[in-house]
């Protein structure tokens, strides 16, 4: 199948602002891009890419004062198959594990694994250690978190999460990320699109999408306690130890977000 993805944002400065954005298809899907979903911005501004600590490709702006538009749309190219499930896949033991994946065991801005040991412990040391293990930590985030967008707040943590049971698709991701490294599992953060396609309608307004990847069996494997059934057209766009490392759009300094679109559809053909 092929899938439209893009957004389209606009902001208004008072001032020449800084901006970093952290937005286009992963390099890890390059050989599936059919067009690029390149950053454009109106009016045009010099763009500086770079790759951060963890890979991914980011962007720089100095955005003018007054109004400014960041958008792209590009195509991609999917399998059309749902996350893949892999119930063998088993726990590593910690002195096992590559060192590129230690990273991803400690505690990071959202997800304090300090405050949320003791409760990962007393809730999932009786699952089977491995695929099954974070299967239920997913179905755990997965029931105790309420979903709404009016329970968005960007500074909520995993431990804020699971004491107030409610919050957005980050949130249950870095609830269930921190769980997992509460447990001695490798987790980490994943923002992209991921459309509706294979769900029943009406189908809510696009927006970004946060889930996260644990390594088990030798690799990563994705997981989504919001949605907790695996889904179609997932495009993966960064990773990170949590959102903070791959915020869609830092900006430094004052400005108001005008309008946000995030569009991700099935092109028919």
């Amino acid at each position: 199948m092929k899938i439209n993805v893009g957004f389209e944002m606009l902001y208004d400065f008072s001032q020449p602002t800084p901006m970093i954005m952290v937005l286009g298809t992963h390099f890890s899907r390059a050989s599936d891009v059919i067009v690029p979903d390149s950053l454009t911005t109106e009016p045009s501004v010099p763009i500086t890419p770079y790759r951060d600590l963890f890979g991914n490709w980011c962007s720089r702006i100095v955005a003018p004062a007054g109004r400014i538009r960041l958008a792209a749309d590009g195509c991609v190219r999917d399998s059309g198959l749902p996350d893949p499930v892999s119930p063998s896949a088993g726990q590593h033991a910690v002195e096992d594990l590559p060192a590129d994946t230690l990273v991803y065991l400690l505690g990071s801005r959202y997800c304090e694994t300090d405050r949320l040991t003791d409760i990962a412990w007393n809730l999932f040391q009786d699952t089977p250690p491995g695929w099954a293990r974070v299967h239920a930590i997913c179905e755990f985030v997965h029931r105790h978190i309420s979903f709404g967008y009016e329970h968005a707040r960007s500074t909520k943590t995993a431990f804020e999460a699971y004491r107030e049971g409610k919050g957005v698709c980050r949130d249950y991701a870095h609830l269930a990320i921190a769980f997992c490294r509460c447990m001695n599992i490798p987790a980490r953060y994943c923002t992209g699109y991921l459309g509706d396609m294979g769900t029943p309608k009406p189908w809510a307004a696009g927006d970004f999408a946060g889930w996260f990847e644990a390594y088990l069996g030798g690799r990563w494997h994705t997981f989504d306690p919001r949605n907790f059934v695996p889904r179609i057209g997932r495009v993966l766009i960064a990773q990170g130890r949590d959102a903070a490392d791959v915020p869609i759009t830092q900006t430094f300094g004052p400005n108001s977000l005008i309008s946000f679109r995030v569009w991700t559809d099935e092109v028919a053909g």
